[in-house]
């Protein structure tokens, strides 16, 4: 019985497929496919969205300049490439961010990620990044005087593309300063405050300090974050030979 309302089910929209590639031309579907995506896009933005009541309880922290609230999403759940499921249409599945251009979808200056439990900054090309996570210190503290961000705050960036790849390898695989751990990539923990230091040739080099508020069911986080400094847009002279 099952079978037969299946394939019921599949010779129905095979049916209603066959009147619309008859009644409407190819131009008039794909406007009609256009449609629905911005639709869907407009729900996408609803669903990462932070609660009107949770920004209002930010309220104080968000009127300062340079500062946000946002919810990252787990690359391996909502990125439309790892899961087709669940998959958001938004390039990343919203697990990215750009605290230069201030968008989610992955594209330049992405300067955050989120990908099975883990933070991480670095994403093209020969641009890279560090992260640390800061003990007992409060989002509303943190300053470029502390010792474990002075490092990240007075870093010199490279100017020509093999050092540059040379540091990217050396932060990949972890640096201690003054006893203080920096990488690409730490453990994402609720309650906790990171510094980052994210350098995208031509596009942007910033310093951001953000506090992970909790993690939700569907595996978000939600992030307030402030941007401590902008350095000048970072070029690099490409060994080309």
């Amino acid at each position: 019985m099952k079978r037969i309302f299946l394939a019921a089910l599949l010779l129905t929209t095979i049916c209603a497929i066959s009147v619309i590639a008859q009644t409407a031309s190819r131009a008039d579907i794909l406007k009609e496919i256009e449609a629905k995506r911005a639709e869907l896009a407009k729900l996408e933005t609803v669903y990462i969205a932070i609660p009107a009541d949770e920004r209002t309880g930010f309220a104080e922290f968000l009127s300062q300049p340079d500062t946000g609230l946002i919810r990252l999403m787990p690359r391996e759940k909502f990125d439309s490439y790892s899961n087709q499921k669940s998959g958001l249409t938004m390039r990343g599945g919203g697990s990215y961010y750009s605290f230069t251009r201030r968008v989610q979808d992955y594209g330049a200056a992405t300067e955050l990620g989120l990908e099975q439990g883990y933070l991480n900054v670095g994403f093209s090309g020969a641009s890279y990044g560090m992260l640390t996570k800061l003990e007992g210190v409060r989002l509303e503290d943190v300053s470029a005087e502390l010792p474990s961000v002075s490092f990240l705050a007075k870093y010199n960036v490279p100017t020509n593309e093999p050092d540059a790849r040379l540091e990217a390898r050396r932060f990949g695989s972890g640096v201690v300063v003054d006893e203080i751990p920096y990488g690409e990539r730490l453990k994402a923990e609720a309650g906790a405050t990171y510094v980052l230091r994210a350098i995208n040739f031509e596009e942007a080099d910033v310093l951001v300090a953000f506090r992970i508020v909790r993690k939700d069911d569907d595996g978000s986080l939600i992030i307030a974050w402030r941007l401590l400094q902008k350095y000048p847009t970072p070029k690099l002279a490409w060994n080309r030979s």
